[in-house]
């Protein structure tokens, strides 16, 4: 069996290659997860309340309870990625199944028939944020080589020095910076030479043949989640004022794996075969709070208003690299290299702020049969930042030059037959990219019913989104990559106890 060496870095100029504006996203743009009425009417709930996953979009929403509820939901997650690489398609499919909302909501109705303060409520709710259980399959011919990422990194370029070969020679993998790492794997996998030309020893050529084509593919498997446990307090004064506050502890674990295999069709080749292999495990935990009022203007008529603070994550990075190549010697006698440090990069804890949150709400209840509620959502993705600053000034950098102001519009429907309830909703996403391509808007729709049993409520909902995406598989030296487009549907199932 392999050992692997934990290898703790005290600094962390070495790991900026792994947060930057992808890494942001993913923790920045959630999904309508939550109970199964909640995901049926697409997460419109702003100006309502009565759900325990509506203390997402409006705290206030806990101080409408009448009574003790408790409920739990489970959720099937299957997402579907098509990918295009110069023009060939393929198709992923991934199916996940997690416990997605699980909570209990306490109410205390005031005893003095005299007070304005009419009812206290309090919650504890879990939510899964995000699922990360996802994967994508890209294949097709380029012009390019992966081994131009190898020669970036190695090179001289605008924004470092070229890589002195005794650097490469005398150091251990675990001793380099990122930069220097990359040029190691790449040159002790045979995948780039130094030139002899340069009396400095600081320039690299590709072992290939140019003007080949390449035969590539990618395979990118991710997994995990980013959980949250929300602490509730909420209130109700007179007979039109909620308000409400959430205290919110955030949880996180991903990890994804990243093959990229690249073939030489040219015959003979210097390379003919490729395979480099990343590994990556980030985990951490982090800190929001959110505040929220509603307002009854009528017994048909609510607004509400609410702000999520920014989430503060502290993060930590896990990370290990494997090369492979099959290579041809000048004589073209074959030639097996591999570049593969049994160590796993454990890089010092990191900061990222996400972006801040405002919702406006409006509902109208038609008396007991119906309902119609509508929100509006307000992000500024360009407000991701890193800390410390000075070490993450490229990403932070990145952020602000790339995103974009956003909104989201949630509509929900509700129908009421006797003990039934239909229902129905529309999401959609602005894209957080000011050019609107490398992750494209979203466009959500839902539907469920549920059966009132008294003091028992089943609830199921369906829920489709689509999104397109541009992905490049590395950002540096070869950035090329797939057309992605995304579906995700759900099927969720909610269980409610009146206490």
């Amino acid at each position: 069996m392999k050992k692997f060496v934990l290898l703790l870095l005290l600094c962390t100029t070495a790991q900026t290659w792994a947060q930057g504006i992808n890494q942001a996203l993913r923790y920045s743009m959630t999904q309508t997860n939550g109970s199964a009425r909640f995901r049926a009417m697409s997460g419109a709930f702003g100006a309502l309340g009565g759900d325990l996953s509506a203390l997402n979009s409006n705290p206030a929403g806990s101080a409408v309870f009448s009574t003790n509820q408790f409920s739990a939901s489970l959720n099937n997650q299957h997402t579907q990625n098509s990918s295009t690489y110069f023009g060939n398609t393929t198709t992923e499919n991934n199916i996940s199944f997690d416990l997605n909302q699980l909570g209990a909501a306490f109410v205390f109705l005031a005893t003095d028939p005299k007070t304005n303060w009419k009812k206290l409520s309090f919650c504890i709710a879990y939510e899964n944020d995000n699922n990360f259980e996802n994967a994508t399959y890209a294949v097709g011919n380029n012009s390019n080589s992966i081994a131009n990422y190898f020669l970036y990194y190695a090179n001289p370029n605008a924004n470092q020095g070229g890589i002195y070969l005794d650097t490469i020679l005398y150091n251990y993998y675990e001793d380099l910076n990122y930069q220097d790492e990359q040029a190691y794997l790449g040159y002790y996998a045979n995948v780039i030479t130094n030139d002899t030309s340069n009396p400095n020893n600081d320039t690299y050529l590709a072992n290939f043949i140019p003007d080949s084509s390449y035969y590539q593919e990618n395979y990118v498997i991710s997994s995990g989640y980013n959980g949250k446990l929300a602490f509730n307090g909420g209130f109700q004064y007179k007979d039109n004022w909620y308000f409400g506050i959430n205290l919110n502890t955030h949880f996180t674990d991903y990890t994804k794996t990243a093959i990229f295999y690249e073939e030489n069709a040219a015959d003979p080749a210097l390379i003919k075969k490729i395979q480099f292999e990343n590994n990556i495990h980030t985990y951490g935990n982090g800190f929001s709070f959110q505040v929220g009022a509603i307002h009854k203007f009528t017994q048909s008529l609510r607004a509400g208003l609410s702000y999520k603070s920014p989430t503060w994550f502290t993060l930590n990075d896990e990370v290990n690299q494997k090369l492979f190549s099959k290579n041809f010697t000048a004589n073209y006698n074959p030639n097996n290299a591999s570049a593969t440090p049994n160590v796993i990069m454990v890089y010092s804890p990191y900061q990222l702020r996400t972006p801040h949150e405002i919702t406006g709400s409006l509902a109208y209840i038609f008396g007991k049969k119906a309902l119609l509620s509508i929100d509006y959502i307000l992000k500024d993705y360009s407000n991701c930042a890193y800390q410390p600053k000075d070490e993450f000034s490229v990403a932070n950098t990145a952020i602000k030059s790339s995103l974009r102001n956003t909104a989201e519009l949630r509509i929900g429907t509700e129908y009421r037959i006797k003990e039934w309830s239909v229902r129905a909703g529309y999401r959609n996403e602005q894209s957080p990219y000011k050019n609107k391509y490398t992750i494209g808007g979203l466009q959500a729709y839902s539907t469920g019913f549920g059966y009132n049993f008294g003091g028992t409520r089943i609830d199921l909902a369906y829920d489709l989104s689509q999104r397109y995406s541009q992905r490049s598989f590395f950002t540096n030296g070869f950035t090329d990559g797939a057309a992605v487009k995304t579906s995700t549907s759900s099927f969720t199932t909610t269980l409610t106890f009146e206490l």
